[in-house]
């Protein structure tokens, strides 16, 4: 079915919309892209992951000493090559909620004891700490960036932690070194706390705490080291007033996360439809911090970190009741592949495109998380699946342009939102081009008209689609490859081609 369905993509991308498809009014919409406005460089953190110590995402994720798949010290070697092809610049850790009652210095040593881990209610082996973790980033090429304890931790403790990963003086970098690291590992990221700002976290603060207190852990940090680059726990609403007037002169950017579909409790999946509509959301979020940081003189000096991303909220039933053994059990409802299905894609290439078109303010963005619960890579005791996300950020991570341009959408709708969504991007000369095109829509492929300044593309173009047999479309242990990017040629006739139904395209433009 997958390969018929591809033919006959690639048959209508050449051929472009059939009289009968005119008859019944197709979709329509048009990106016009302004190659003279200046373009603007984003950052590659936008790529980046999450890993918290939840379920199964460290151990019997990308951690599982005793596996066949595992390396001498443990690391499933399929999940460092799965990573490595999303080139993911920068991994968050160890939390998440998780971080907010974990003291890293028990995950250190050789003489590590288990903990209770107080924010999800098991035993915390403490084998993975910081590291672990540290060396798994190496092994990948990513950039490690931990987040602190400003639950029940302290500023002194989590001044500490810098001292042991950056310092070569003191006795924690000492303690390092007896541990087999004489080199700092010389993180350069870190956050203070994680949503500490919510009732749910272990230590939330009141907004009048939480400025004060991120204050003097940043001060006694930098103490430390200098040159890290420093965020904290923020909101996207007024909440961060407090945080950027006592904190904002020593902060580099602000943190803030978000999910869509809640499934927190009831894990209910919205359908496809209902995602496409909640892909038009994340921008509002970036627009009101922008918003905030402009009214308090920061705009320009202090970015966004939107290091916690996704459609799905985690399924945690028992946050405010406990953690029962029925509880627990229910966090392998995150585990079922069907849930991630060509909704998930969408939207994650929407909440991109987001970012792109806010580049000079969102700085960083972190997929949560990156290795299963709800996750792109899904990893089982024989292997992984690639879920349908999984290509969308391969596909943002190795085709793009290094910048972001100017471009205009106008767009028929499908359920109340713009069929298309789309931005641009180019190479540093700005000849060569790479536009994504999504095209929302369940059922009807859309026909598209793409204007390069006061030219109408017109021509055959190489395109990678990446679009399942249904919107429902998903990849799981006995199908892998159900939904995977295929390459074609889309034929421009007087600037129109015509899009698959809920597809994303990455165009290419060729420079002269």
């Amino acid at each position: 079915m997958l390969r018929s369905f591809l033919v006959t993509v690639i048959v209508s991308l050449a051929m472009g919309p059939s009289p009968a498809d005119a008859a019944e009014k197709p979709l329509s919409a048009t990106v016009a892209i302004d190659p003279a406005a200046p373009a603007i460089a984003y950052d590659r953190m936008l790529f980046g992951g999450f890993l918290e110590h939840f379920h199964r995402q460290i151990y019997s994720g990308i951690f599982e000493p005793g596996s066949p798949l595992a390396d001498a010290k443990g690391f499933r070697k399929d999940v460092v090559e799965a990573v490595k092809e999303l080139r993911v610049p920068i991994v968050r850790w160890p939390g998440g909620c998780f971080v907010s009652a974990y003291h890293w210095k028990d995950g250190v040593g050789k003489n590590r004891q288990p903990s209770w881990d107080k924010a999800w209610g098991v035993e915390e082996s403490n084998a993975f700490g910081t590291d672990e973790f540290v060396e798994w980033c190496r092994l990948v090429g990513t950039e490690p960036y931990i987040c602190g304890n400003a639950g029940t931790g302290s500023p002194e403790e989590m001044s500490d932690w810098v001292e042991y990963c950056n310092q070569t003086k003191g006795r924690w970098a000492k303690l390092r070194a007896e541990n087999g690291h004489p080199e700092p590992f010389n993180v350069r990221y870190w956050s203070v706390g994680n949503e500490n700002w919510g009732a749910h976290e272990i230590g939330a603060k009141t907004p009048q705490e939480w400025g004060l207190f991120v204050r003097e852990t940043v001060k006694m940090m930098r103490r430390v080291d200098p040159s890290i680059v420093l965020t904290a726990a923020a909101l996207d609403d007024n909440w961060n007033r407090n945080l950027l007037q006592h904190a904002g002169e020593s902060l580099n950017m602000i943190s803030i996360h978000g999910y869509w579909d809640y499934l927190w409790g009831n894990d209910n999946p919205s359908d496809y439809a209902a995602c496409v509509v909640k892909s038009s959301k994340p921008e509002g979020s970036i627009a009101t911090v922008e918003r905030l940081l402009d009214s308090t003189g920061f705009k320009g000096r202090i970015t966004i970190a939107f290091d916690e991303w996704n459609l799905r909220g985690w399924h945690h039933p028992g946050v405010t009741t406990g953690f029962g053994p029925a509880e627990i059990k229910a966090r392998d409802r995150n585990d079922i592949n069907a849930t991630y299905t060509m909704a998930d894609a969408l939207f994650s290439a929407c909440f991109l495109n987001s970012c792109l078109r806010h580049a000079d303010t969102v700085r960083m963005a972190n997929i949560a998380p990156l290795v299963n619960t709800r996750g792109p890579l899904y990893v089982h005791p024989k292997g992984i699946v690639k879920r349908a996300t999984f290509h969308v950020l391969r596909l943002y991570a190795n085709l793009l342009g290094p910048q972001v341009a100017k471009a205009a959408v106008t767009s028929d709708p499908f359920a109340g939102v713009p069929a298309l969504d789309a931005v641009a991007t180019c190479d540093t000369t700005g000849n060569a081009w790479r536009i994504v095109l999504v095209n929302r829509c369940a059922t009807e492929s859309l026909n598209c008209t793409v204007k390069l300044g006061d030219k109408l593309l017109d021509g055959e173009y190489r395109a990678t689609i990446l679009a399942g047999d249904s919107p429902d479309a998903f990849n799981d242990v006995d199908r892998p490859n159900r939904v995977v990017p295929q390459t074609a040629t889309l034929k421009l006739r007087d600037g129109v081609g015509q899009l698959p139904p809920h597809s994303l395209v990455v165009l290419e433009i060729p420079g002269k």
